[in-house]
């Protein structure tokens, strides 16, 4: 999605600013309250939210309190759990904003220490998990480049209001090595190997299951086992069935069409 251009010059003309604000704070080594003050102030300058009326300090979720969360017309777009700048983001300190998150059934958490930033999508199943979808390291990202602007996009209010963040996670989801190895493995790509093999081995026999086997050697495990496999075998599958039943209702279609049923109607008649 283009990003509009005000808000590109938005954040070209900003950003810097809160890059020398950060380095300076980060050389002082300054608390956690401080440094949701500066994310409070990056939120509104560089990502375009309200300070007064969008961006709400210490979110009451159930008794507990997450940092910042963003609103637009009075919804929540996503809560900012922050830490102090000198911290490294640890999984403890995801496990706390994602149950933040869970808990009020808001999808988008970003957990960040002024120049780290990730940014989540709550999972809401059983057990809840969470799924990174873009990170970036504030001293590294460059407005002016356009790889880099679209992950800041993905948190500026104009940018929610388009649901840019949904399109990007919908991208991810897709494009990922757990993915490419479950399309790898899949039964098309599978018999491409296998006429390959017989080609070169002089036609000798070959089995499917012989290359799936040769697969899981040469593909790493973590790409084929876990959560995330699982996650992309589920959508190739729920992929491969909607191709099939388009398929077959094309099929069907072309068999009803006044055509086809002419051209059967008159071959019945001949002798």
């Amino acid at each position: 999605m283009a990003i509009p251009k005000k808000v590109t010059q938005r954040l070209i003309s900003v950003f810097g600013r809160y890059s020398k604000v950060l380095e300076v704070a980060f050389n002082r080594d300054v608390n956690e309250a401080d440094t949701v003050t500066i994310v409070k102030d990056i939120l509104s300058d560089v990502f375009g939210f309200d300070k007064y009326s969008e961006i709400t300090s210490e979110f009451s979720i159930r008794g507990t309190y997450v940092d910042l969360a963003t609103t637009v017309d009075g919804k929540v777009q996503y809560l900012v759990e922050v830490k102090a700048i000198g911290l490294s983001l640890k999984e403890n300190h995801l496990r706390q904003a994602v149950q933040y998150g869970a808990t009020h059934g808001i999808p988008w958490v970003v957990l960040t220490n002024g120049r780290e930033w990730e940014i989540y999508r709550v999972m809401f199943e059983q057990p809840v998990r969470e799924e990174l979808v873009a990170k970036f390291c504030w001293p590294e990202t460059n407005p002016k480049k356009a790889d880099d602007q679209d992950r800041l996009w993905l948190l500026c209010r104009e940018g929610m209001q388009k649901a840019a963040i949904e399109d990007f996670h919908a991208l991810v989801q897709v494009i990922n090595r757990f993915t490419v190895a479950a399309i790898i493995c899949s039964e098309p790509v599978v018999n491409v190997i296998r006429k390959e093999l017989r080609r070169l081995a002089d036609n000798a026999k070959v089995e499917s299951d012989t290359i799936q086997e040769l697969l899981l050697e040469v593909l790493k495990r973590d790409v084929l086992e876990g959560d995330d496999a699982t996650a992309a075998n589920k959508r190739l599958a729920k992929s491969a069935r909607a191709a099939s039943k388009k398929a077959a209702m094309e099929k069907a279609d072309c068999a009803t069409t006044p055509v086809a049923v002419m051209a059967s109607g008159n071959s019945s008649t001949e002798v």
